[in-house]
């Protein structure tokens, strides 16, 4: 009997490093967070995540961060979209290239090049903790907020607003009723590119010296301190956290998306 080469089969290679690093490392997650040093079923590490005020206040720290993070890269990457996309450059997609030029550049280099700059402006890094680390993080995610914004709204239907300036909008009208609404999508793209790793990134925090613990760095001193139980349970919460957030925000996006669609 002659056997035949089935795509499915092109899945099988996907099927296993899925099983190998995303699902056995989740498994290993929720028996260590539901048990206790002896093994047995527990729910001690949940309720002393929302007892202990210090895990408290890490998450409301991170998310103040990430927050803030988020605003300012949205009001500084997204007046750079809207011109860049909206011009008449021939050479658009090497200017977009030289924000994006950074990325390529390695992390650490970046993170230590602006930490040089900062100390030649602060003095001392440490009497500003919160806005470096605003900062740095700006610096680091820009690109991620700038690109979503860009490529939506290069797409935008010029004839939308040819529209609404023959029906007597003005271009401050124009841009708060027509390019804002329809560029949503790029917006919610970009704060979730930005606002989920700006939680849980406690390299740019370490290297700018700022000691206050954010979530990344929290789970890494539980499992440093080998008390995997507290560790995976605080990052299954922030998973939890993660997942909901990355769901509210894909609604919204597939909202606005329908609502342009009917405009």
């Amino acid at each position: 009997m002659k056997k035949t080469f089935a795509r499915k089969y092109l899945g099988i290679p996907y099927s296993v490093y899925l099983i190998l690093f995303v699902i056995a490392p989740l498994v290993v997650l929720f028996y260590y967070a539901f048990t206790n040093s002896t093994g047995h079923f527990s729910l001690a590490n949940l309720a002393g995540f929302f007892t202990d005020s210090n895990t408290i206040g890490t998450l409301i720290y991170s998310l103040c961060l990430a927050f803030v993070v988020t605003v300012a890269c949205l009001l500084i990457a997204y007046p750079i979209a809207y011109v860049l996309a909206r011009s008449k450059f021939k050479a658009k997609a090497v200017l977009v290239m030289l924000f994006v030029m950074p990325m390529w550049i390695n992390f650490t280099l970046r993170l230590t090049a602006l930490k040089e700059i900062l100390n030649l402006i602060e003095g001392n890094l440490a009497y500003y903790p919160f806005l470096n680390s605003v900062i740095g993080m700006t610096y680091d995610f820009l690109p991620f907020m700038i690109l979503p914004l860009y490529n939506t709204i290069v797409k935008l239907d010029g004839s939308l607003l040819e529209a609404a300036q023959d029906l007597g909008a003005g271009r401050r009208q124009t841009f708060f009723r027509i390019t804002v609404p329809l560029s949503m999508p790029g917006v919610i793209s970009g704060v979730s590119m930005v606002f989920l790793p700006a939680m849980t990134n406690y390299v740019v925090n370490d290297m700018l010296y700022n000691s206050t613990y954010i979530m990344g760095s929290l789970i890494g001193s539980y499992f440093s301190a080998y008390d995997w139980h507290n560790g995976s349970m605080i990052a299954l919460i922030l998973l939890a956290i993660i997942g909901v957030f990355t769901l509210l925000t894909g609604e919204a996006e597939e909202d606005n998306r329908r609502g342009g669609a009917l405009l």
